[in-house]
């Protein structure tokens, strides 16, 4: 399919999504965030949104999969696709493969512009070939920009498995940080609430291109510590 197909169709998606969620008729609660993947990382931090009052959409290119996901967690979840879901959030979790992002981000050009991205997706060598490749030359944050173009992007949620995020939410003082970096600073503002409402504490590294320091495979990825101790390890200001 061409390029200009793939557009087009994003476009399309983007208004019938408009029209299925009219802002006025979603809900009262500004707390609704979109789900782009939902396996491991998307459906865990999916669960910790949801216990924190937000509304999630959560999708895949198989909607249909989810439904006992939904049924599971109750009135405040619901899914759909990829498309559906960016309409619907407020911000939008990207939690996909990493070789996914070029199509998706050609198929909902037009709705991510302008949209608040918090990308968790990490490069893998065997999986994702010549992305990989890009990555290590340009860095992630780079190329997550290239493909999710005009959206506000935060790199967050990528610095550690999923298992890690779910033994340590909300567990007490002192929290488990979580790295995030972006070049938008309301983007970054939301990012960190949305750290902070999933039950860890935000700590911001820099702008995009400072992603590289926590990136998947580099010494700054898979760490438990504190917020202090993560700006000491990644060089941050106190």
């Amino acid at each position: 399919m061409r390029p200009d197909s793939f557009v087009r169709r994003g476009v399309l998606a983007a208004l019938l999504c408009t029209l299925a969620f009219p802002v006025a008729a979603q809900s009262e609660n500004p707390k609704r965030i979109g789900i782009v993947g939902a396996g491991n990382i998307g459906g865990t931090l999916g669960r910790l949104w949801l216990k924190a009052g937000y509304e999630v959409f959560f999708s895949s290119r198989h909607p249909e999969e989810l439904k006992a996901l939904i049924e599971e967690l109750g009135p405040k979840a619901r899914a759909g696709t990829p498309a559906e879901a960016i309409a619907f959030g407020n911000a939008v979790l990207f939690a996909v493969p990493y070789k996914a992002y070029p199509d998706l981000g050609r198929e909902n050009a037009a709705a991510l512009k302008g949209k608040v991205v918090i990308d968790a997706g990490n490069a893998v060598q065997a999986r994702d070939g010549a992305l990989y490749d890009e990555v290590e030359r340009d860095g992630i944050g780079a190329v997550s920009a290239r493909y999710l173009a005009g959206a506000r992007l935060v790199r967050a949620f990528n610095a550690a498995n999923y298992k890690t995020f779910l033994k340590h939410a909300g567990r007490p003082e002192p929290r488990m940080a979580v790295p995030i970096a972006g070049d938008d600073p309301k983007a970054l503002d939301t990012a960190r609430t949305l750290v902070s409402d999933a039950g860890f504490d935000p700590v911001v590294v820099g702008e995009l291109a400072a992603a590289r320091t926590f990136a998947r495979t580099v010494p700054g990825f898979d760490l438990d510590l504190t917020a202090s101790d993560l700006k000491a390890k990644l060089g941050v200001a106190p």
